[in-house]
């Protein structure tokens, strides 16, 4: 399902490759997230464990380092699968590091929601200014702080009010969305999810 804009803005947004559509923002975007969250917060989670577990400090050290960088790392995801431009891409990182420190529990989803808007407005400006390497991440980062600033928490509120936790979107997309884990692997991530 896509969203019909007049003629002049479906130019600027085709040039500027948004594509408001469902595919891409629950699809792509969301799928992209949980990569990002699966390769920090959980690997993270699973290393520290064993290291807790058999006394090891540097997994310990490791698993922790991984679970701080969820935020960025879900923000990185959803800019590169919205095809972000690298500048966009880049202040990305402190757009979700931001808003996962905000938003705290909740706060793969409101990294989600501010990633794309930061993202997409990002796409907007990027290259049309002389200025650019001053002018794409300058938008990019105070949109993407001002709307952490207005939506982290209350989205994160709204997140953390039903039981879908940050477990329950990666166990929906290796289920529903076809990641293309090998059955093994994916029987194993289910196992830590549940477990």
């Amino acid at each position: 399902m896509k969203l019909s804009a007049p003629p002049s803005l479906n130019g600027f947004l085709k040039r500027k490759n948004i594509e408001l559509s469902f595919s891409r923002y629950a699809l792509k975007a969301m799928s992209a997230m949980a990569q990002g969250l699966f390769c920090t917060l959980l690997i993270g989670t699973i290393l520290k464990t064993i290291g807790t577990e058999a006394g090891i400090d540097f997994l310990m050290s490791a698993g922790s380092l991984a679970q701080s960088m969820a935020g960025p790392a879900m923000a990185a995801a959803i800019g590169y699968a919205l095809q972000s431009p690298p500048m966009v891409l880049f202040t990305l990182v402190p757009v979700g590091f931001y808003t996962n420190q905000l938003a705290g529990a909740g706060g793969p989803f409101a990294v989600y929601v501010v990633a794309i808007l930061a993202s997409e407005v990002g796409k907007a400006v990027s290259g049309e200014t002389k200025v650019d390497l001053l002018v794409t991440p300058a938008i990019t980062l105070l949109i993407g702080v001002a709307a952490a600033m207005l939506v982290a928490i209350p989205v994160a509120s709204a997140a953390l009010a039903f039981p879908f936790d940050a477990n329950s979107a990666i166990f929906f997309n290796l289920l529903y969305l076809n990641f293309t884990y090998d059955s093994e692997i994916k029987f194993a991530l289910i196992l830590t999810i549940i477990s």
